[in-house]
């Protein structure tokens, strides 16, 4: 019987990096496919361009802005979803404070002031305190000058109208798995609890010696896991 195909959907400003070593590990017995997502203002246009191109049943891991496109496309078309893994994410919509903090860097982005809103979305304070926060700040500015102003302002505008996803991942019937680092200053730990539960079945995996970049900050831990998860019997749909 053929390997599922996995389809990873990234955090915003970042590239296929933030997944580099779970790629590479996970490709020896799986096709993995990187979804990007810097082409469109609303994660139904960035689920409709991943759905558009993606074999007909796949997994799904999103981290980040990319566990919230995930959770678009199950909303859109869970029967092609074997399985999800949601990594340091929230199934919330912005509430309007949030949504008008935004507006600010999206502005200064289109002005030329790329450095600052690089400085802004860069929060080493959401890293684990033994993470090498130097070379993972470099990595992340070299990623989010790859992608540009442009795709920052198209990934904001897509965080500011997302909808809230609560009600679609409480019909999860996946098999699924919530990843969080112990540290992880963004969505702390009773976040993804509370993730974990809103979900029938879903383990919780909380990776010690990690912030708000598990995959990077603890990569063999979190390619165990999704090794663990892609392994998982697939569970009937009711």
């Amino acid at each position: 019987m053929p390997s599922e195909t996995l389809v990873m959907i990234p955090p915003l400003l970042c590239d296929a990096r933030i997944f580099e070593e779970q790629i590479r590990d996970l490709s020896r017995d799986h096709a993995v496919l990187f979804a990007p997502t810097s082409r469109g203002e609303r994660m139904e246009e960035i689920a409709s361009q991943i759905l558009s191109w993606a074999p007909s049943k796949f997994a799904l891991a999103g981290m980040g802005m990319g566990g919230m496109v995930a959770m678009e496309i199950l909303r859109r078309a869970s029967e092609r979803v074997t399985r999800i893994a949601l990594i340091g994410t929230s199934p919330q919509a912005d509430t309007p404070e949030a949504a008008a903090a935004r507006e600010p860097h999206i502005i200064a982005a289109r002005a030329g002031r790329w450095a600052d809103v690089l400085q802004h979305e860069i929060n080493s304070t959401w890293m684990a305190p033994t993470a090498d926060k130097v070379d993972l700040v470099r990595l992340l500015t070299e990623m989010g000058h790859a992608l540009g102003p442009e795709a920052y302002v198209r990934q904001a505008r897509a965080l500011q109208r997302r909808k809230d996803q609560q009600a679609t991942i409480r019909q999860i019937t996946q098999p699924t798995v919530v990843i969080c680092g112990r540290h992880d200053g963004q969505y702390q730990l009773k976040r993804h609890e509370f993730l974990a539960e809103l979900i029938p079945y879903a383990q919780l995996q909380v990776i010690e010696g990690a912030g708000y970049l598990p995959t990077l900050e603890a990569p063999d831990a979190v390619t165990d896991v999704l090794r663990a998860w892609m392994k998982a019997p697939l569970m009937l749909r009711s």
